[in-house]
């Protein structure tokens, strides 16, 4: 048995599934209270008080909304696709919480899972597999709005892929590599948002961000006036908190990847290394308070006008800010 444990392969596996543990654990809590900070900020700018019932500050109201949803009964409608029913609440969450796999929240090893050198890449691509948690769940559910909700979703997300991934090339140009942690030390001196591709890149992504998470003022899926509650109209119990405890996943997910790509990820001053992940975290706040501060700020765009903004302005604007910074990278390397 010592024999095994001290095989180095062992022991890298070991310790990476116990850092997976602990993120899975964090992400869920982390998750539930910003859905509480939510309901307070937004109570807060419409000069209402917001959850103040439930423990002191209202702060045990996460813990009572999700023993709500657990005891309440599952409705699964007639002619469903009761396997894809079942998946597509999956699919919302999990994709969500395997970026966090590739996300260096500090420069030591102990803050972070893994260090791949295509960290970015799996992050678009985890990315691109959540549209297919909201199209199944709408098309498995045997319901026209649902069903129009999901195809709505689809068009939406797809298209503000686009610009997301072109809006990563930029960085990707200035840094020379495609690893997170990589992609972190090459801001130690300056971040790129500091930069004005990197400025007009990052503006790029959170625009898409908003989008891609379906949250206002891009929450067309949810348009309650016309689909009822869109794709998760069928959805009840469990299954429909999966729905929600995934978009404020990828939420956060999103934001770290923002922090990582342009904001310089650990890096600040005065702290030492030891302590240096509280700048990424206090960065990640930043976001996530700008993601709640949108929503309870701007109206719901039409959706001509959503798609309008998404190929019409922001494809163009990301595939201009990719050519001069390939031209400004080229112009360096030539010295």
């Amino acid at each position: 048995m010592a024999a095994f444990w001290h095989d180095p392969n062992v022991r890298m596996v070991f310790w990476a599934l116990v850092k997976i543990l602990v993120i899975l654990q964090a992400m869920l809590g982390v998750v539930s209270y910003m859905i509480y900070a939510e309901r307070k900020i937004a109570g807060h700018m419409q000069a209402r008080v917001g959850p103040n019932r439930v423990g002191p500050l209202g702060l045990f109201q996460p813990i009572a909304d999700v023993a709500k949803l657990f005891f309440k009964e599952e409705f699964i409608p007639d002619g469903a696709n009761k396997v894809i029913f079942h998946i597509a609440p999956m699919l919302a969450v999990i994709p969500a919480l395997i970026v966090f796999s590739v996300v260096p929240f500090g420069p030591q090893d102990a803050l972070r899972v893994t260090d791949l050198n295509v960290g970015l890449l799996l992050f678009l691509a985890m990315s691109s597999i959540g549209v297919y948690a909201i199209v199944l769940g709408g098309w498995s559910s045997n319901n026209k709005y649902a069903l129009l909700g999901g195809l709505r979703s689809s068009a939406q997300m797809i298209s503000y892929e686009l610009p997301m991934g072109l809006s990563c090339i930029p960085v990707i140009l200035l840094a020379g590599s495609l690893s997170l942690v990589e992609i972190v030390r090459m801001q130690e001196h300056w971040w790129f948002v500091a930069t004005p591709f990197g400025l007009l890149a990052f503006a790029i992504f959170m625009i898409t961000a908003l989008a891609e998470t379906n949250r206002a003022p891009f929450d067309l899926p949810e348009a309650e006036a016309e689909l009822v509650a869109g794709f998760h109209t069928e959805y009840s119990s469990m299954k429909f908190g999966l729905f929600f405890l995934g978009e404020f996943a990828n939420v956060i997910s999103i934001s770290c990847i923002a922090v990582t790509l342009f904001l310089g990820g650990w890096n600040g001053p005065w702290l030492p290394d030891a302590f240096k992940f509280v700048w990424f975290f206090l960065k990640l706040a930043a976001l996530l308070f700008f993601f709640i501060w949108v929503r309870w700020t701007y109206p719901r765009l039409r959706y001509d006008q959503l798609m309008n903004l998404g190929w019409k302005v922001l494809l163009p604007l990301a595939l201009a800010n990719v050519l001069v910074t390939a031209i400004v990278v080229w112009w360096r390397a030539q010295g």
